[in-house]
């Protein structure tokens, strides 16, 4: 799906009295309107760092962009607004949406430590091969979760510290790895 398709998913959900599963969880629900929020948020703004975006008008071979991620999660709302502000940078870019929970279950290619950690986002050149693949959090913000869980620090806790972690890194992080990545 592209990015418009996935916006209108998410608001299929938030508008859906009978919302399916997992969404029927009130968890589940109250963690995608909080996505939702944060998404527009980075959305309107979120800044992308200059450099970044020079290098990525500079690409001049055709790429698709990936991101496998899921209207619940967090880190996703972190995030895939900043790669979707960078896929527009350069018309050579083609961005896709695949949920990790639907067919073609694309995830189990990209497991992290076995798990399906989202966001993933992968970077294919022309050939379909992979050139970056990156997630699901930035290195600053995995240290945080793996020292919390590691305590074994209640969900809660957990949700609390992340938030705190990228209102106070603005994407930059993110984009100072995926920098980085395209070398």
């Amino acid at each position: 799906m592209n990015f418009q398709q996935y916006q209108d998913h998410f608001q299929d959900i938030l508008s859906n009295p009978n919302a399916p599963a997992p969404y029927n969880n009130i968890d589940y629900l109250d963690y995608t309107k909080l996505n939702w929020a944060r998404q527009q948020r980075w959305l309107k703004t979120g800044v992308v760092d200059p450099i970044l975006a020079e290098k990525i008008a500079e690409i001049n071979k055709p790429q698709e962009w990936i991101i496998i991620t899921e209207p619940w999660c967090g880190d996703a709302s972190h995030t895939v607004p900043f790669i979707q502000k960078l896929s527009m940078l350069n018309p050579l870019i083609k961005i896709t949406y695949q949920l990790r929970d639907s067919e073609p279950f694309l995830i189990e290619q990209y497991l992290t430590k076995g798990s399906k950690s989202i966001p993933k986002f992968i970077i294919r050149g022309e050939e379909g091969n992979d050139l970056v693949v990156w997630g699901p959090r930035p290195e600053a913000c995995q240290v945080i979760y793996s020292e919390l869980t590691s305590a074994h620090a209640d969900f809660g806790t957990i949700k609390t510290e992340l938030q705190k972690w990228y209102n106070a890194d603005k994407g930059k992080s993110f984009q100072r790895e995926l920098l980085k990545a395209l070398g």
